[in-house]
């Protein structure tokens, strides 16, 4: 996937990256058990003909549908997805998925080895992949998503996935040229989706998130209005900002039910809401009944990996990716700031904690490595 990565933006080096003979087993941070993070040890399996390993540089978790599961709060932890049917059944003595369990979601580093069989890539070049938070990744070619862009930060690259997302919900969205929107929920997704909205020409982006870091950062990318949920009735004060109107589109992305009900309250008549986070348990907080129904808001659900898209068959899911990829790589999406905290590899099991349990002092995890040289 992404072969246009692959060719015309290949960075060459001339440096071998061979291992050290001798040197110690590489580590990973997984989950032994639901909010149990541990870095461990794991054998590095020999290479075959058709893979590369790589040695990781960059790497960052998914802070919602990940942290879900390794909560043990997921629907995929309760029940399973019966994949014919496209709903939830009861398990019925189908075990959960289980720990331990690979943390992280993209990992960004460089290839140290190659196997006889592969064309494509070449030791010492700078590759990425949705592969966890480990040190090493063996994996086949084909596996490895793009060859790094010259000049493309690894904090950009690891937005891809947030970026895909958010552009999903966006189209969704049908935001235009003039229009009011407001954002909930200043994550990596709802940071991405604020400044798509500005690149889709609207004129007010209204964000809302009860960390202060997040809205900081939202207004520095282009957001006009920045509410703590927690100090107003922020349903109320986009009414009253928009001349008791409502905006013409909202996108919820923090995933709670009661941001859901204000993303609907804060809608103008016959508005659009699109919800693009991962719900987990019973919807506490939002109310039907009110103005979900008063107001005919059309409610969204937006998934950009799920095909076919609402833009099909001209947009499908690889297309909203090399978009995604090429808005990142050409800047006009932002990621300055937007990688926080940055912690290194042996600090990883710990900083994973606090996402979870302290999510006022993130938006998005980064782990680097020292790597051998």
């Amino acid at each position: 996937m992404f072969n246009n990565v692959l060719n015309p933006y290949r960075m060459i080096f001339t440096k071998s990256f061979t291992p050290v003979k001798g040197m110690c087993m590489p580590k990973e941070l997984v989950a032994i058990a639901p909010r149990t993070p541990v870095i461990r040890e794991y054998e590095e399996q020999p290479l075959k003909p058709n893979e590369v390993r790589v040695q990781s540089e960059f790497s960052s978790p998914k802070h919602g549908t990940e942290l879900g599961v390794y909560r043990g709060t997921s629907p995929f932890s309760v029940r399973r997805w019966d994949s014919e049917l496209q709903m939830f059944l009861p398990r019925e003595g189908i075990a959960a998925p289980g720990f331990p369990m690979a943390l992280g979601n993209m990992t960004v580093g460089r290839v140290t080895e190659v196997g006889e069989a592969v064309k494509r890539l070449k030791v010492g070049e700078r590759v990425f992949g949705h592969y966890p938070i480990r040190e090493t990744h063996t994996v086949a070619e084909n596996r490895v998503e793009g060859v790094a862009p010259e000049g493309m930060t690894s904090e950009a690259i690891v937005y891809w996935d947030p970026a895909e997302f958010a552009l999903g919900a966006v189209r969704d969205g049908n935001v235009r040229l003039g229009d009011r929107v407001a954002v909930f929920g200043l994550g990596a997704i709802g940071q991405m989706v604020a400044q798509m909205c500005r690149l889709s020409g609207a004129l007010e982006v209204i964000v809302v998130d009860p960390i202060e870091r997040r809205r900081v950062q939202a207004i520095k990318h282009g957001a006009t209005v920045a509410l703590n949920p927690l100090e107003c009735d922020v349903g109320l004060e986009i009414k009253l900002a928009t001349g008791k109107v409502g905006v013409d589109v909202s996108v919820e992305a923090s995933g709670a039910y009661p941001a859901l009900h204000e993303a609907i309250r804060c809608t103008a008549l016959g508005g659009t809401v699109v919800p693009l986070a991962f719900y987990v348990g019973e919807a506490k907080g939002l109310r039907l009944g009110e103005e979900w129904h008063m107001n005919r808001v059309t409610v969204l659900s937006s998934r950009a990996n799920t095909d076919p898209n609402r833009g099909h068959p001209v947009w499908d899911n690889k297309r909203i990716r090399g978009t995604a990829f090429e808005l990142l790589r050409t800047q006009k999406l932002k990621v300055d700031g937007l990688v926080d905290p940055i912690v290194p590899f042996d600090e990883s099991d710990e900083a994973y904690k606090r996402i979870d349990e302290h999510p006022e002092e993130s938006i998005k995890l980064g782990v680097t490595y020292t790597n051998p040289t």
